[in-house]
């Protein structure tokens, strides 16, 4: 057997890292540079532009292309944002590490002293959080601010869905710019609709949704470019759907649902209302205004909710998406239920179904006889004899189906969800009796409608009684938001919905067949960071802010050798052992590690072309360096740049700025998990990167070469 050694400064397996990454260096920062992924099978392309998606399309063989893939699914699967810098770092100190191997620079110094300078960055990087209570004050445009406007009441309140301890603020006189945005781009302009539109405060939008003020008047309003806040001269307003000034009289939600459900699909309601969300979401969006739109109304329906459950946290559970292929991207919108494809033998039955109560069941698993749940043991000791297995296979596969929609028709079941796959042969039999079987719903759909219905999931037919289906579900052709059916031709569209459910369904419509994944990854990822944000209550400054001063931190420390003697000099490493090395390799080491968060500097500023070429954008990375050097404080000088609009410019704009007045925020706890992995991986292949040979190959091993680089044992 033999073993070939990987101080050798041949680690295969960092520049199998190094390499992998490299594919998914366009697909940094706030402006991202999509990528096409071609299918050799079937020759059709999709867009894509997450590193999720590039890592399932790459051919990853080897043992350290598994871990990437590992590392970066489990990424995804727990916050679902983050992995492209996560791929970008494991390249960018892949690189650094090979650097230090060619310096001979001990593995445990390398693992020791990486580790623990990113603990000190994640440490150091708490200066540049920002509470959510304050995002509108630090990040919102300076034609918004609260000092920018004059005649303004305020009242404080709490419970919120966005910022249960943040102040509601009704403004009187708003003077917004000429620029209109239409919250509804599909919605045609009513002549009937007196009121125009329900204005969201410009400083409520982030503290709290449901403060929504009405005008009396009829007058014009706009909306402030890139805010996400609604604005309006009207002098007269009154203030509605607020737990804290709403109107005598006010019910919960379930009272309105029909004006909701008009407003969520885009449809006109008697009264027009729309909601801002604020400078939050735009920020963490990267200044997509299709996905923040739809996000805004999924915070309105909850938030309203919210008035009678108490609840303030954005439930990701009550939402679900559906792609549709066929109508432009201004079709998208928000509907209350479910929406579903079916085929066009079902879309006959719903048409028959529409407007009556249906009797609904449940099925959590497959609909199919070979079904069996999760730990089912089947009889021990048992054998079965056919004469004719063909023929008994024929008669028991029609016995089962009869069986099973005898069943369905004895207690009268109109509606089916199940959970998993549905017999093609029970489908058809279905639709012969005017039974709507729909499969591959997702397990929250099913618990939402149990809610709703009482209706309780069963496993198999056979389980089923009279207690377990439900009532009062109703389907329906979905309608667009011109109010007509929407017919794609192999696939339909229909809504299944159930009085008081909290279900919701972004109904995603693009033109572009290759475009469809792309728009749905991008609305999941501002759910999610949203979702993140809510739950740290805090927020990092973006664009580029926390990276340059994490670079500056380990720059000082790299400059500041370690004095093993003195304890307060080595408090940044626990390790006695490891001390000596440490100490002696501690500065070649945090430069390699600082060198990671340049090249993310770099690489962000060259995708968002605020640098002509990498050479400019690591010329204008040291040039704010120096500057926060001899500022003395370099997170004073960071965030003060960063309010002004001027960090890391380069080219004609700001690199922090993405769009006019709008900056940009990170999840903390996302972005720093992301960091630990990148790092943690390339540790692991760093100390693992061996290779053992055995069988015949040891002795053409003998007789060659590089038999030198291996060790006989």
């Amino acid at each position: 057997m033999a073993f070939r050694d990987v101080n050798a400064r041949r680690h295969i397996g960092l520049q199998q890292l190094s390499s992998l990454a490299l594919a998914g260096r366009t697909l940094l920062g706030p402006t991202k540079s999509c990528k096409f992924i071609v299918d050799e099978s079937t020759n059709q392309s999709t867009l894509i532009c997450s590193a999720v998606r590039l890592i399932e399309s790459l051919d990853l063989t080897s043992a350290a292309g598994q871990l990437l893939n590992e590392t970066i699914q489990a990424q995804n699967k727990e916050f679902k944002t983050g992995m492209s810098t996560l791929l970008f770092l494991v390249g960018a100190w892949s690189n650094a590490v090979l650097e230090c191997l060619q310096q001979n620079v001990p593995v445990s110094a390398i693992v020791s002293v990486m580790s623990e300078g990113l603990n000190s960055c994640c440490e150091r990087a708490h200066c540049l959080q920002l509470s959510i209570h304050d995002v509108n004050k630090e990040l919102c445009p300076s034609s918004v601010r609260p000092n920018a406007f004059k005649g303004k009441t305020c009242q404080i309140g709490h419970g919120g869905l966005l910022n249960p301890q943040s102040f509601l603020c009704f403004q009187k006189d708003i003077s917004a710019p000429e620029e209109v945005i239409p919250v509804n781009p599909c919605s045609h302009q009513e002549d009937d609709c007196n009121c125009n539109k329900c204005l969201v405060s410009s400083l409520a939008g982030f503290g709290s949704i449901g403060s929504l003020v009405k005008p009396v008047s009829d007058e014009s309003t706009s909306v402030i470019s890139g805010s996400g806040v609604i604005a309006s001269s009207c002098t007269k307003q009154k203030l509605t759907h607020s737990r804290y000034f709403s109107t005598l009289g006010k019910s919960c939600f379930s009272s309105q649902q029909g004006n909701f459900q008009g407003y969520l699909s885009g449809q006109s309601a008697d009264s027009c209302e729309c909601y801002g969300l604020g400078h939050l979401a735009m920020t963490l969006s990267r200044g997509n205004q299709t996905s923040t739109k739809l996000l805004q109304s999924i915070v309105a329906y909850q938030q309203e909710r919210a008035e009678c459950s108490g609840s303030s946290q954005l439930n990701i559970a009550e939402i679900v998406t559906c792609c549709l292929l066929g109508l432009p991207e201004s079709y998208s919108c928000v509907s209350p239920g479910f929406v579903t494809l079916v085929p066009p033998e079902q879309a006959t039955i719903v048409k028959y179904f529409e407007e009556k109560p249906l009797r609904i069941l449940l099925i959590d698993g497959d609909l199919t006889e070979q079904y069996r749940h999760l730990g089912f043991n089947r009889p021990c000791n048992v054998r079965t004899i056919l004469e004719h297995p063909s023929l008994q296979e024929g008669r028991a596969g029609d016995l089962w189906l009869s069986s099973m929609l005898d069943i369905l028709l004895s207690f009268e079941v109109d509606l089916v969800l199940v959970k998993g796959n549905v017999c093609e042969n029970l489908m058809e039999r279905c639709i012969a009796n005017r039974i709507l079987v729909i499969g591959s719903v997702a397990r929250d759909v099913l618990c939402a409608f149990g809610e709703v219905t009482s209706a309780q999931p069963v496993t198999y037919l056979t389980q089923l009684n009279a207690s377990c289906v439900g009532s009062r579900a109703q389907v329906e052709l979905w309608k667009a938001c011109d109010g007509r059916a929407v017919d794609l031709g192999e696939l339909v569209p229909v809504r299944i919905k159930a009085r008081g459910i909290p279900l919701l369904t972004a109904v995603l419509t693009t033109t572009v067949a290759s475009k469809m994944q792309l728009i749905e990854d991008q609305f999941w990822t501002l759910v999610y960071r949203l979702h993140h944000a809510l739950n740290d209550e805090k927020v990092f400054l973006g664009g580029g802010a926390v990276e340059l001063l994490c670079l500056s931190h380990i720059q000082m420390l790299a400059e500041q050798p370690l004095q093993p003697a003195n304890k307060d000099a080595v408090k940044e490493f626990h390790n006695p052992w490891l001390v000596a090395s440490a100490t002696e390799y501690k500065s070649v080491v945090l430069q390699a590690l600082a060198s990671g968060w340049k090249q993310y500097l770099s690489a962000v500023m060259c995708n968002t072309a605020k640098a002509t070429s990498e050479l400019e954008a690591c010329t204008s990375v040291d040039h704010h360096l120096k500057r926060a050097a001899d500022c003395g404080s370099p997170s004073a000088y960071i965030l003060k740049e960063f309010r002004r609009g001027d960090l890391l410019r380069g080219g004609s704009a700001p690199f922090a700025d993405h769009g006019e007045g709008l900056k940009v925020c990170d999840n903390v706890t996302a972005k720093t998990e992301a960091w630990r992995r990148a790092l943690d991986l390339v540790l692991l292949v760093l100390q693992t990167d061996a290779e053992i040979i055995t069988g015949s190959k040891k002795n053409q091993l003998l007789n060659s070469r590089v038999s030198s680089e291996f060790m006989f044992l």
